[in-house]
């Protein structure tokens, strides 16, 4: 029983062009605690329905140029679609009476968003993928201890093999010696999903030290050159 209660339904749209050069996709999904409602362009979320702020949600990263969506009625659609999702859901349970199959998360990839400077503000990301169904739950620490303030995590991606993706992100300030882990949580797994970053101090470039140094030898293997052969010289005259 418990198994059927986390059945999801979920209906995915996708619209390719006829010379492919972009992808765009809807997800609406449902379970009997959650729901989703998405919007992607070419393997990033556009838009998406927050049900629990009761708002449309634009999560572009800053390097693309933002796409709007100037329907106002979006999220009222979204609300309404929940409720087909619902019930069709409560169908599919009557129809299938084979528990439900799960798939478990990849190991997760924790990563910086940028370069790190010591004292300087960045992102922590966490990476999971290749999970069925949907979501997972994703919690940070810090030095051991959780950590919930600056995270943030997107809805549920759906893959071409009908898996899904999920990435969760931390705002952090890089201080030496600290250790951060990301944990994933899925009803497949037994025990979370744990991978670890650390702070580490950043090795200082080599290239121009190496050039530098080899200029000198050179520079060296000149004057020694130059003075042999003005040596010799002066025991001919």
């Amino acid at each position: 029983m418990m198994m059927m209660k986390m059945m999801v339904l979920v209906l995915w749209f996708s619209c390719v062009s006829a010379d492919v050069l972009h992808k765009d996709i809807s997800i609406t999904g449902c379970s009997d605690s959650d729901g989703e409602k998405m919007y992607g362009l070419d393997g990033e979320e556009m838009w998406y329905a927050d049900f629990i702020n009761k708002k449309g949600v634009e999560p572009q990263p800053n390097f693309i140029d933002h796409i709007s969506y100037p329907d106002p009625g979006a999220y009222q659609q979204a609300e309404a679609d929940q409720q087909v999702c619902k019930f069709n859901l409560e169908l599919s349970r009557k129809a299938y009476k084979d528990p439900l199959k799960s798939d478990p998360p990849s190991s997760p990839m924790i990563y910086t968003r940028d370069d790190v400077e010591l004292g300087e503000k960045n992102t922590l990301i966490c990476h999971v993928t290749g999970f069925y169904p949907a979501p997972v739950k994703v919690y940070w620490t810090k030095n051991g201890k959780n950590v919930t303030e600056g995270t943030s995590i997107n809805v549920p991606y759906l893959n071409k093999d009908t898996t899904f993706t999920q990435t969760s992100r931390l705002e952090f300030i890089p201080q030496l010696g600290d250790m951060y882990s990301c944990s994933v949580k899925h009803l497949s797994l037994k025990d979370p999903l744990t991978r670890f970053w650390d702070v580490e101090k950043p090795e200082p470039s080599i290239g121009p030290a190496v050039f530098c140094g080899l200029g000198l030898t050179v520079g060296l293997l000149g004057v020694a050159a130059g003075t042999f052969f003005l040596i010799k010289g002066n025991e001919c005259s």
